[in-house]
């Protein structure tokens, strides 16, 4: 292993990285070579042939957008403003910028489109130093209710030097308490308030959230990172239009877009120190090849996005419903499960979120843990996050909701323990579950099978042009 050694990250990290290290990098360069392609391939069969993804923080891009992600255009250059650029050779690709942009500002209701900005945790970044200075106090979502790292101490934020405070939770709506947050912002007075986050069930309330910032002097960001492809549908309010200065998101979750980010404002002010930010300051070149496909993606979406968010929308309803039915029980808020794409299972019965993810992968379920406004699982997260914006790309409607639901509630039965931990059920070397309980592992291997067979009736992409 030619790296030191990484004593800040976890024992287990470190195991595997070494592992890794000295079981991949033997052999000649074309050896490695091949093995990075073998890597890919396997990852690529898993995610397209053999199992359901039912994470809703990745997606499966239109086949156009990713042939566009392989091109040439990848590796070239493309400093400056379309017009005036550094190198020459970029009048292709500056109008290819300047067709993304015009795209998401008319799909998002927004006066500017930066869309230079390679990830959703840089938009968020970006947003802080065009709202914040360094010092200065934001009130963002807790991680009870999906706030992400980025808004956080150990993100983005934290990195900027900004002070989090968590906003007050209301439990029953999976949203802010509105009288808490008011009374908090007159507290602190933050320069940024931020709303959304990795788990999004019913509406949050923007408009009067940008009530109370107004009130203490202070600006307003989305993060639609998860909820971007509802809101490009129709199917979800949009911010801006509710009175957020600023939208930030992830292109790639239920947008279905490149692994890239998007930010968005309607304020002229905030508009041209983000476009200062991003050039000359921190992008510079972009990847032009990701830009391209995001354009793609965003023409899928102003032809056939309202179907697809109402199909995706109704199929986390379907699922939610046919899961309780199965004895799996969804997190609830006083409103139902949820009204957006995506929701949590309950965690507990079954040792906690990542543990009862990694049994749901030994069953060809790709899921992930997530946080919630209920009682803690010790070391573990207490929910199960669901998404369905792949399982709707690919075919699936509601008709085929109640067999899945059986599939994931017999997986999840052989982890059953009320108020324990997973029965039998280990952490393999190659980070999925396996079983020393014969019954649960023959039980796992049969629903492996069946799932791995039903998904191969799945392989198309739809809603694309």
């Amino acid at each position: 292993m030619h790296q030191t050694p990484h004593p800040w990250i976890p024992a287990e990290s470190r195991a595997r990285i070494e592992e890794i290290a000295s079981d991949r990098l033997g052999g000649d360069m074309a050896a490695v070579a091949s093995t990075i392609e073998d890597l890919l391939a396997a990852s690529d069969r898993l995610h397209d042939e053999e199992a359901f993804n039912l994470n809703p923080a990745s997606n499966v891009l239109n086949p156009r957008a990713a042939a566009l992600l392989a091109g040439g255009s990848a590796s070239r250059t493309s400093l400056g403003y379309p017009g005036a650029k550094y190198e020459m050779g970029l009048e292709h690709i500056e109008q290819v910028e300047v067709i993304t942009a015009e795209l998401a500002a008319s799909l998002f209701h927004a006066d500017f489109a930066e869309v230079r900005v390679p990830s959703g945790a840089m938009a968020n970044l970006y947003a802080f130093m065009a709202t914040c200075a360094p010092g200065d106090t934001i009130i963002a979502s807790p991680a009870t209710i999906g706030g992400h790292v980025t808004h956080h101490a150990a993100g983005a934020a934290g990195l900027y030097g900004l002070t989090t405070v968590g906003a007050p939770v209301d439990a029953a709506t999976y949203s802010y308490d509105l009288d808490a947050l008011a009374s908090l912002a007159r507290e602190v007075r933050p320069a940024l308030i931020t709303m959304g986050g990795s788990l999004n069930l019913f509406p949050h309330p923007v408009a009067a959230v940008r009530e109370i910032a107004d009130e203490v002097g202070a600006h307003l960001l989305f993060d639609a990172a998860h909820l971007c492809g509802m809101i490009a549908g129709g199917q979800w309010a949009n911010p801006l239009d509710e009175g957020a200065h600023l939208m930030s998101m992830s292109t790639y979750k239920s947008l279905g877009g490149p692994t890239h980010g998007l930010l968005l404002s309607t304020d002229d002010d905030l508009s041209e120190r983000i476009d200062a930010i991003a050039f000359p300051g921190m992008t510079a070149n972009f990847n032009a090849a990701a830009v391209a496909a995001l354009g793609v993606t965003l023409a899928d979406w102003i032809e056939t996005g309202a179907d697809y968010a109402a199909q995706m929308r109704a199929c986390a309803a379907a699922l939610a419903e046919s899961l309780a039915e199965a004895g799996v029980e969804p997190f609830r808020c006083a409103q139902g499960f949820t009204d957006s794409h995506q929701f949590a299972l309950l965690a507990a019965p079954f040792g906690g979120g990542t543990a009862a993810a990694r049994v749901l992968e030994r069953a060809g379920f790709l899921t992930s843990g997530i946080g919630l406004p209920v009682a803690e699982v010790p070391g573990d997260q207490n929910g199960v996050r669901i998404g369905t914006p792949e399982i709707v790309r690919r075919g699936m409607t509601v008709d085929d909701m109640p067999r899945l639901a059986g599939l994931i509630a017999r997986a999840l039965e052989t982890a059953r323990v009320p108020g324990g931990s997973v029965p039998g059920v280990s952490v393999s070397r190659e980070g999925s579950a396996s079983s020393s309980d014969p019954s649960a592992e023959a039980v796992l291997d049969d629903i492996a099978t069946e799932v791995a067979a039903w998904r191969r009736e799945f392989t198309g992409v739809r809603f694309t042009v």
